[in-house]
């Protein structure tokens, strides 16, 4: 009898091992997001391509738990769920590891440093730097612990496609994902391929106001004993400070450095 698999972005995993329950509770914590704040089952349903049913199931089991709230037929979020990224970040090693490079380049630059991770399309925020800045300058939206963003629009979502093989990252970057967040935004998978390319090439990211207006962004990988890349680190500043010339004449040794650096932590 031919063994039936489950397939993960990480794994292969036999069908028999797999819970459908744990799959679908967790899809219909991760359908909730800034746009859609509040849910009803009809909702749940449309966003998790499961039954009304079965979603409003769902929904009162993970409100019964403490994970969501509830109120004439609508859901939401509750503190909770932050219990899970709380032990991400207080017992993963990268994170922890990372802590003092960042802060130490904080101070030293009076700039903002971050790492993040891939998940599927787009990227998370694990760690981030105190501020140590003297001048009031732009920061990008969402650059806090836990924050994601879109992976082929920023210059650590670009390092680490980079590091995918070309059929893994042709399956995360889809057409009609390439939403355009402003003017210089790359939209078309051609000229995304040919940028990623280039930066598996040189080894550094720079994007410019390609996911927010005023906002510039360097990156390099962030690799662990076996030269795996396994998240990126980035420098993000005002683009009006920096238009006399780019990160990376101003910070790419700095951020090589700090990268080889974690390195010899991990």
């Amino acid at each position: 009898m031919q063994v039936q698999f489950v397939r993960s972005s990480r794994i292969m995993l036999k069908k028999q091992d797999f819970i459908e329950g744990a799959s679908k509770a967790m899809a219909v914590l991760e359908c909730f997001s800034a746009e859609r704040q509040r849910l009803n089952a009809t909702q749940a349903a449309e966003r998790t391509s499961m039954t009304r049913a079965a979603a409003r199931r769902h929904l009162l089991t993970l409100q019964y738990l403490g994970y969501l709230e509830g109120e004439q037929g609508y859901f939401w979020l509750t503190p909770r769920v932050l219990r899970l990224a709380g032990i991400y970040l207080s017992s993963a090693r990268l994170p922890r590891a990372v802590q003092p490079t960042l802060d130490r380049l904080a101070a030293d630059t009076e700039q903002a440093f971050s790492v993040a991770v891939l998940d599927a399309a787009q990227i998370v925020i694990v760690a981030r730097s105190g501020e140590h800045r003297r001048h009031s300058s732009v920061m990008p939206y969402g650059i806090h612990l836990g924050a994601r963003l879109p992976a082929f629009a920023t210059s650590t979502g670009r390092v680490l496609l980079a590091d995918l093989g070309l059929a893994e990252m042709r399956l995360l970057v889809q057409q009609d994902s390439l939403v355009a967040y402003t003017p210089k935004t790359i939209i078309t998978k051609r000229a995304l391929f040919a940028e990623i390319a280039r930066i598996k090439k040189q080894g550094y990211s720079e994007a410019i106001e390609e996911h927010e207006f005023g906002v510039r962004a360097l990156a390099v990988p962030v690799r662990d004993a076996r030269g795996k890349t396994i998240a990126a680190l980035n420098i993000v500043d005002s683009s009006q400070r920096s238009k006399v010339e780019s990160l990376a004449v101003r910070y790419l040794e700095t951020l090589v450095k700090a990268s080889a650096e974690i390195r010899s932590l991990l």
